[in-house]
């Protein structure tokens, strides 16, 4: 079966399963196969889901239904699933879900919000992260929203409010902040500190608000509700927040303890004990985490308070249970009949001598009945509380009486007498029972109940001190003790031999390998520990370490100052050795498991290590060698997910430098990677003498060359900015020497090298030669032409700081204006993931962008450029450049990112300045290129679409072709002529929109300025060659037009008239004619080879002779005999 549901095919059993008859018996064998299969296959259930999910949505209640979303729940929760995946299919079912809560099935209700309880926290990490989708953020909410309500509806079903509850705790969980302590931290624990302070529809300060609020209510609802599981679920549901936010222990603690089920009254004392119980579980869970020392005297109190509370119900229920006993017994024995009734009152009133024969033959029936009656029948209860009230009936003397009696029809037992003198506990008139030897019986495998147990130290402490008021009582016992302990002297030991004393070494050694589970952990009553002082294992440790670290160097028999042999030092000496060598080899043998043997050990040696150098001067210190030793021999075997060797060494008195260079080789380890980085950030955050050398190499490793190393050293310190201190102002002190170290140093005459003296050749804000900071991971000077890895090794650091304390990126820009320009283009460069993750709503990043430093130009326009590159810039950021241009006297590259969100108006005044910046070069020529098709229409073939590459919206607010051309002819003397003209041609490149139709328009348009631009005639030369449809136009129009404005005037512009005659003859004779003869003979005689083309030309259309004659005189006599000649009509030059 297991193998045919393995390779089930999940669509194929799917469509088997919908073939068959809904709601069916067999549909339902169908699906539950499936649902084994797919859970042996969990990969396969995403894409199910995905398109169940929407089958589902406005159907009614049927087994499908209850499948998809049983399945679905099952997908979000599944760890074996992929976080992504989860939190994609949880995406993809959201609106789904939200749908689904108000179905008219209860059941459908309850299951759906129980995939919210997954659903939120999947949710909510990656909205943290997306800020894109802010609707999807609103559904979520509204599901919040409803689903919380549900907990505090009355009319709601048990399981929906219960599943609310836990969906409630969920959000509390989420919506407030995790552990400080950064060993604690959990990464897979989603909440608030994942939300960044900026982030644009998720408010962290009002969802933490709202959180505190639901926890007030949950807990109001713990002191208020009758409702006995909704208790236990809020109560059992406080262990997972308790573990996972311990900020929130002493409030738990305290609502524990004052709670008192005084709501409860009336209820069955089973519900009362089951919260009782539950709430002992919680604190005695809480009292054994990690902060339970700090809460040990109030969970104390609450557990005795408890403990009290409980023993009070106890007698309660007992004393209810015995009257409930008493009312049932006497109803039992009242006659059932009313002739029984008659006889009973007879014999009870007539006084015959026949009832005591009577009182016998009821007695003996009585004992027949009781013979043969089938206890095992009743209730085990009824059976307990008839046993108690018939004992409670009988005196002393009676009690006694029958045990004598029971003991003496038993076979005779030898008793065990512990002591002659035993005194007994019970009063004198009682025998004293034999000692019967039993098998022991383990109490940890007893089922007893509270009610079982009937503690009266009240009643045991009376009868003890009736004993000891007796007359003779225990008076013998004090007589025959003689105490004499006046100036009492213990005697010295006995002197152990070398053997003796290796045999004790092993035997403490083996105590402690063989000490039982029971004495390292001794049971608890109420929370306290059973034991007193040290458990035993500890006691055994200790002394172990003692005879090894603290052994006499002697023999005992050589007394103090007696000189030895040498033979006899080395000998003791050898032997110390050997005592830690085979302390050192059990240690080995299993590290994890002994850490605490090995820490007490060390702490040992140490300790001795100071006394005996006070007494001896030549001493040779244990602690350091044997250290090394243990660290040596561990490091081959350690295990990079093992932090038992961090607590070791965090648990040591002192730490040689040899242990701390060992730590930076294993952050530079992959392998012991994990191990080096978590055991210095316990040095740097508990362990104060350590700090400065901890945090010094861990700021060092952030300049590492390697990333794999620098990263996890960068996250490793940037932890403690802003929030804790010392470390905070260490490591921005760090990164800003760092950052000085790439600014430019000089010498006394300015010049770019090293200073001589630490005084000369500083600028503001740069350090002294000697304070420059230095570390084993950066060259002794930044090379240049800079190398970008180089750089990044000293501004990672810093880029990863300014994330949480946006302040420093005062610092970024005060420094880049003092540095190469290499590392200038370097850090342009990598500084773009920085300015991406800050955004362009960065409060602190928009400020620095209107108000940075002289120097500072570029790196500001690249934060502009980031901005604009994949989208289009704000409002804020466009209000933001045009403050800049009109206050500060800014490089035209400020405007290209934002020029296409800008008016009409705005447009033409800025344009001549963006293409002002043409030189000739490629760059600036791409850059004019993408501004004019970002603000230029197209032709109104193409009406619609935009040839930006920045999306716009008011389409009215773009210049048209002609507009930008005759911008272009008309701002010449702003752009400069040699500009101009490259943004000129860079037009008529854009063929697909300067075509033919538009250039007439813009020909026709300049032609009616009053002035003409001078670049006027070499765009109209352009135009003809690029379009040869246009030579029409421009000689029987444009030419005619310039000649009736006197173009000859304008030096400039008649050289280009003239070369425009020439590139587009014949067809310019008929214009040409119409000029004055004078100037007609000037263009004759620099244009020579137009004039057999004008002569033939007069001759066929002139049919004036006179006309013609004085055309051929302005040609010359000898021109009529000559034929016409070919004509050039090459293009002018440029």
């Amino acid at each position: 079966m297991a193998a045919s549901n393995a390779s089930l095919d999940p669509l194929q059993a799917l469509s088997a399963a919908l073939a068959v008859p809904a709601d069916s018996t067999e549909q339902a064998s169908l699906l539950a196969s499936l649902r084994d299969a797919l859970e042996k296959q969990p990969n396969r259930i995403p894409i199910l889901c995905t398109a169940l999910i929407t089958t589902i949505s406005g159907a009614g209640d049927s087994l499908l239904k209850r499948w998809v979303l049983d399945l679905l729940h099952f997908a979000l929760a599944c760890s074996s699933l992929p976080l992504e995946t989860r939190t994609q299919l949880a995406a993809q079912s959201l609106d789904v879900l939200s749908g689904l809560l108000n179905d008219p099935s209860p059941f459908t209700v309850k299951i759906v919000i129980q995939c919210f309880a997954t659903v939120y926290p999947l949710l909510f990490r990656l909205y943290c992260t997306n800020r894109s989708l802010p609707q999807q953020w609103d559904t979520l909410s509204q599901a919040k929203t409803r689903i919380i309500e549900l907990v505090w509806l009355n009319n709601a079903s048990n399981g929906i409010k219960l599943s609310a509850l836990k969906f409630t705790q969920r959000v509390i969980v989420v919506q407030t902040r995790g552990v400080s302590d950064p060993r604690l931290q959990n990464k897979a624990d989603p909440n608030l500190a994942l939300c960044p302070s900026d982030h644009p529809f998720i408010s962290a300060p009002q969802l933490e608000g709202e959180g505190s609020k639901l926890l007030e209510r949950i807990i109001t609802l713990l002191f208020q509700s009758k409702n006995v599981d909704l208790l236990s679920a809020i109560i059992n549901s406080w262990g997972t927040l308790a573990k996972l936010r311990p900020l929130l222990l002493p409030l738990i603690v305290s609502t524990l303890a004052t709670w008192t089920p005084r709501q409860l009254e009336g209820f069955p004392a089973s519900s009362v004990k089951s919260i009782e119980k539950s709430i002992r579980i919680l604190l005695i869970h809480i009292s054994r985490g990690p902060s339970g020392p700090q809460l040990a005297i109030p969970i104390q109190d609450a557990l005795q308070q408890q403990a009290t509370r409980m023993e009070q119900a106890v007698q309660d229920e007992r004393i209810r249970r015995e009257a409930a006993s008493a009312e049932a017994t006497r109803k039992r024995s009242m006659p059932s009949t009313e002739g029984e009734q008659t006889d009973s009152k007879r014999i009870k009133l007539e006084h015959t001598s026949d009832t005591s024969g009577s009182g016998t033959n009821g007695a003996d029936a009585l004992a027949e009945f009781l013979r043969n009656f089938d206890f095992s029948a009743l209730p085990v209860g009824l059976v307990a509380d008839l046993v108690i009230a018939n004992l409670q009936m009988l005196s002393d003397t009676s009690l006694t009486s029958a045990i004598e009696s029971f003991r003496r029809s038993q076979p005779k037992a030898h008793p065990v007498i512990a002591s002659t003198t035993a005194v007994p506990l019970l009063s004198s008139t009682r025998a004293l029972a034999p000692v019967i030897k039993e098998e022991p019986v383990d109490p940890l495998q007893m089922d007893m109940d509270e009610d079982d147990i009937e503690y009266e130290p009240d009643r045991l402490n009376d009868q003890f001190e009736a004993y000891n008021s007796a007359p003779g009582a225990g008076g013998d016992v004090e007589k025959d003790i003689p105490l004499k302990l006046i100036n009492f002297k213990l005697p010295p030991p006995r002197a152990l031999s070398e053997t003796e004393r290796q045999s004790t070494v092993k035997s403490a050694i083996a105590r402690i390998r063989d000490t039982p589970q029971e004495l390292n952990h001794p049971p608890d009553v109420l929370g306290q520990t059973a034991h007193v002082g040290l458990p035993a294992s500890d006691m055994w440790m200790l002394l172990l370490v003692r005879m090894v670290t603290r052994a006499p160097t002697s023999d005992e028999t050589v007394k103090e100052g007696q000189v030895k042999e040498e033979s006899d030092l080395k000998l003791v000496k050898t032997q110390d050795d050997d005592r830690r060598r085979t302390l050192c080899n059990y240690v080995l043998e299993d590290f994890s498991s002994r850490i605490q043997l090995a820490t007490i050990w060390m702490n040992e040696e140490w300790y001795n290590d100071r006394i005996n150098a006070q007494q001896n001067p030549s001493w040779q210190p244990q602690y350091d060698a044997w250290l090394q030793k243990i660290v040596s021999a561990h490091q081959e075997r350690l295990n990079a997910k093992d932090r038992t060797f961090s607590q070791f060494l965090l648990d040591l008195p002192f730490l040689p430098e040899q242990i701390l260079a060992l730590l930076r080789e294993f952050c530079t380890d992959p392998e012991r990677t994990q191990v080096g980085f978590l055991t210095l950030r316990e040095f740097v955050t508990l362990r104060p003498p350590l700090r400065t050398p901890a945090l010094q190499i861990l700021l060092e490793l952030t300049t590492h060359p390697a990333k794999a190393i620098r990263t996890p050293a960068i996250n490793t310190v940037k932890r403690w900015v802003p929030d804790v201190q010392p470390m905070d102002g260490l490591v921005r002190t760090f990164s800003l020497r760092l950052l000085r170290r790439l600014q430019k140093r000089r010498t006394p005459d300015g010049n770019p090298g090293r200073a001589e003296s630490p005084e000369d050749g500083m600028e503001d804000g740069q350090l002294p030669q000697e304070e420059m900071l230095q570390t084993m991971y950066l060259p002794e000077e930044v090379t240049l032409p800079a190398d970008k890895a180089q750089v990044l090794q000293h501004v990672e650091l810093m880029f990863a700081l300014s994330v949480r304390v946006p302040d420093l990126l005062d610092e970024i820009f005060a420094a880049y204006g003092q540095m190469d320009v290499t590392v200038q283009e370097a850090i342009q460069e990598l500084i773009t993931a920085l300015i991406r993750s800050l955004g362009p709503t960065h409060g602190k990043l928009l400020t620095l962008l209107r108000t940075f430093p002289p120097g500072a130009e570029t790196l500001a326009l690249r934060a502009l450029t980031i901005f604009t590159e994949n989208g289009r810039p704000n409002a804020t950021l466009v209000t933001l450049v045009k403050i800049l241009i009109t206050e500060r006297d800014l490089d035209a590259r400020f405007l290209i990112p934002i020029i296409a969100e800008m008016d009409k108006a705005d447009i033409l005044r800025h344009l001549p300045r963006i293409v002002s910046m043409l030189n000739g070069q490629p760059d600036p020529k791409n850059l004019v290129r993408s501004v004019f098709g970002a603000i230029v229409t197209t032709p109104p073939q193409t009406f619609g679409s935009v040839t930006s590459n920045l999306p716009r919206v008011r389409q009215s607010e773009l210049l048209t072709p002609a507009e930008l051309m005759v911008l272009l002819h008309e701002s010449e003397k702003e752009i400069g002529l040699s500009s101009a003209k490259e943004a000129i041609s860079i037009c008529f490149s854009m063929t697909d929109v300067f075509r033919s139709e538009i250039l007439a328009v813009v020909m026709q348009q300049i032609m009616d300025e009053p002035v003409i631009p001078l670049l006027f005639m070499r765009t109209v030369i352009q135009s003809v060659q690029t379009y040869k449809s246009l030579v029409g136009f421009v000689s029987t129009t444009l030419l005619s037009r310039l000649i009736t404005k006197k173009i000859w005037t304008n030096h400039a512009l008649w050289q280009g008239f003239i070369h425009c005659a020439k590139a587009i003859a014949p067809a310019s004779f008929g214009a040409l004619l119409q000029l004055p003869k004078d100037q007609l003979r000037e263009l004759v005689d620099k244009q020579p080879g137009l004039k057999s083309g004008l002569r033939e030309y007069v001759i066929k259309k002139a049919g004036n002779k006179a006309r013609v004659a004085s055309f051929l005189e302005v040609f010359g006599e000898a021109d009529r005999a000559t034929p016409p000649q070919a004509m050039d009509v090459s293009p002018p030059p440029p």
